[in-house]
């Protein structure tokens, strides 16, 4: 699988971070070592594994999401920065994988030479937004030092307090009729001590950075109506704007790829540290500007939408070597195995139950779902997994286990109320928001158009035995975020004509449904 030329730039440093991370190599892969502790590795004989063994990944606070306020004049210095942020914990999760064996021996590992190290860093990334924020005049929060300071994390996955699964939890949920109690081995039953590697037998190709057993559920196991995440309700109902407009952009045939993110890292290359599928507008990438994106082709069927839709790739852990198999991004960051391209997008906009909707303002950008919420938590959590023929039974947390004949679905539903004056704001969350429980907008905000992404793939659906996921799929992330369906999420720029965003809310506030 190709895909287009672009005109990203991929600067010194980013090719001496590549240059580091093979050094990390092993059969092919980068030693993204297998970590999960499980309780019967610990024993009265003395030989308990030191603490620096149980630490699954890094978890740091989100300083993107604490930056409120960020003049204008500032904002690039300051995204830059919080991109170095994410590019250091990427390096310090990368080097907490491949020295396993050393943190056995020395429990003070961790600590000293990976979270202390990390720490000095963000102190000066930190140090620099603050001083880009006030260069232009802003006040930086004065608490910002604060953020700095990193720590271990295990793998269970965020509570969701909802009994999905079908009322079962991470701590005793039975997957496939494996028992993945709290005695399993999250590995897949392995060793989980250090000198496993990438590309070794039972680590589908990605040193068992994850996914792993108990990240799936069978989809009959899923209780109906159990989705319980606060975000991505429905803003439609059977009243007030009652319409919808189907936007027709086929699933990226145009095999239009890249690991950037214009939207958080713009003038970043890698600034996702994972690979995107992109529908819609065809020059996105980190160096695209709003008038790049306005005179671009698209690939929806109505020219006059030239917005962006994009997400993260969806992959099979088969050991196909992928166009990225050696690249940031990519493999190298432990996205591996085959690309599953849609076999059905669908983006809706719908109306509000509450009230008719008005135009979105062209270049507006939301973000919805947190591909770092396996180490944020579920403030920002939005997206569910399905099956066709089972979509009343939506999961957050798990990947589903559909069965034969039918195909996994990922559905996000999109923030819809919008603040009437703000296209993007500092932490890319604040200018928009979700609906009430009741449909209406808190706050003075106003009704927009909600889009809805539907999202069908014919997955081979993988199998459990003896604690271990035989070829799984999981969404490409963040290499310290192990893979979780909790990080899900997906991305938007609005890029339609006057013309075209007139007809959409016309269409949706006199109950057509449109295209």
């Amino acid at each position: 699988m190709g895909r287009n030329t672009r005109k990203r730039r991929t600067p010194l440093a980013t090719k001496a971070i590549a240059a580091s991370a093979a050094l990390a190599l092993g059969g092919g892969g980068l030693i993204w070592a297998n970590f999960y502790a499980s309780a019967h590795e610990e024993n009265s004989a003395n030989q308990t594994k030191s603490a620096g063994a149980q630490i699954a990944t890094i978890q740091c606070p989100d300083v993107g999401q604490k930056l409120t306020d960020v003049p204008d004049g500032a904002r690039q210095g300051v995204d830059k920065e919080l991109a170095n942020l994410d590019k250091q914990i990427t390096e310090a999760y990368t080097r907490l994988a491949s020295t396993r064996q050393a943190q056995a021996g020395d429990a003070g590992f961790v600590n000293n030479a990976i979270l202390g190290p990390l720490k000095s860093k963000r102190v000066a990334a930190i140090d620099r937004i603050g001083i880009n924020i006030r260069r232009v005049g802003g006040n930086a929060p004065g608490n910002l030092e604060q953020l700095a300071e990193c720590k271990g994390m295990g793998a269970e996955q965020p509570e969701t307090n909802d009994g999905n699964g079908g009322g079962q939890n991470n701590g005793d949920q039975n997957q496939g009729g494996q028992d993945q109690g709290g005695d399993q081995n999250q590995g897949g039953g392995q060793d989980q001590g250090g000198g496993q590697g990438g590309g070794q037998a039972g680590d589908n190709g990605n040193g068992a950075a994850g996914p792993v057993a108990a990240d799936f559920v069978n989809i009959n196991d899923v209780q109906p109506n159990s989705r319980n995440l606060p975000n991505g309700l429905a803003a439609n109902g059977d009243s007030g704007s009652t319409g919808s407009f189907t936007a027709e952009c086929g699933v990226n045939e145009n095999n239009l790829f890249n690991s950037d993110n214009l939207i958080v890292a713009p003038g970043v290359d890698n600034g996702a540290h994972h690979t995107h599928d992109y529908v819609g507008n065809q020059d996105n990438d980190a160096f695209s500007s709003d008038e790049d994106l306005a005179n671009a082709a698209t690939s929806c069927q109505n020219q006059g939408d030239k917005s962006t839709y994009y997400w993260p790739v969806l992959r099979l852990q088969d050991g196909t070597q992928e166009f990225d198999a050696g690249d940031l991004g990519g493999g190298a960051e432990g996205n591996v195995g085959k690309i599953l391209k849609a076999s059905q997008a669908d983006m809706k906009f719908v109306g509000n139950k509450a009230s008719d909707v008005v135009a979105m303002p062209k270049f507006l950008r939301i973000i919805t779902g947190d591909a770092k919420a396996f180490t944020n938590g579920l403030a920002n959590a939005n997206t569910s997994f399905s099956c066709t023929g089972f979509e009343d039974r939506q999961v957050t947390d798990k990947y589903v286990i559909c069965p034969e004949g039918s195909q996994v679905v990922r559905t996000s539903n999109f923030q819809s109320c919008w603040d009437g004056q703000n296209i993007d704001s500092a932490n890319h969350r604040d200018h928009v928001a979700f609906v009430q429980q009741d449909g209406s907008c808190a706050n003075g905000f106003k009704a927009i158009p909600q889009l809805q992404v539907r999202l069908v793939y014919d997955v081979p659906a993988p199998t459990i035995e003896n604690g271990q996921v035989k070829s799984p799929y999981a969404v490409d992330g963040f290499p310290e975020q192990l893979h979780k369906p909790i990080t899900d999420h997906n991305d938007f720029i609005n890029v339609m004509d006057e013309n075209l965003m007139n007809k959409v809310v016309q269409c949706i506030n006199s109950g057509q449904d449109c295209k």
